[in-house]
């Protein structure tokens, strides 16, 4: 019985070795670890830095949720400003020459905006606007400003 205890007692020696060389790992972590945190602590209390940690996790999360109220509101906004447009050039009158005339549609994103047409002759030029909503227009609208306003809803 005691043959059989002195054969395994180099296999307990080093499975005790094993086990505080685990040990000794795992302290050194945890020490490294709480010197970390208490980093910049002159009077050695650990819970005045994690209360401090707490305070600047609610202050940012504070911050977080301004900026996030900003983004939702600029989101909104952004949704009034002109993001889709359609140009179309013509000739209406053969007497000039070149493609002087346009037709130009400004849309918002719910199809909200206007017409403008400028119409050029050797005399003069004429600029009519009509309002768009919703995509249509309670005026008539030319075979050339039907097309800038599919150009626009399409972009």
């Amino acid at each position: 019985m005691v043959e059989q205890i002195i054969e395994l007692l180099p296999v307990i020696l080093i499975g005790i070795l094993l086990w505080l060389f685990g040990l000794t790992i795992v302290f050194y972590w945890i020490f490294v670890h709480y010197k970390k945190l208490g980093k910049g602590v002159k009077s050695g209390n650990l819970v005045k830095v994690i209360d401090g940690l707490v305070d600047i996790e609610k202050s940012n999360i504070k911050a977080i949720d301004e900026v996030k109220a900003a983004i939702v509101a600029i989101e909104k906004d952004s949704l009034k400003h002109i993001q889709k447009f359609g140009l179309v050039r013509f000739n209406p009158f053969n007497e000039t020459g070149g493609d002087q005339s346009f037709s130009l549609c400004l849309l918002d994103n719910k199809e909200n905006g206007f017409m403008i047409s400028c119409l050029h002759t050797r005399d003069r030029t004429r600029v009519y606007a009509k309002p768009i909503s919703a995509g249509k227009s309670k005026y008539e609208l030319s075979k050339e400003e039907k097309k800038a306003l599919e150009l626009a809803k399409k972009s």
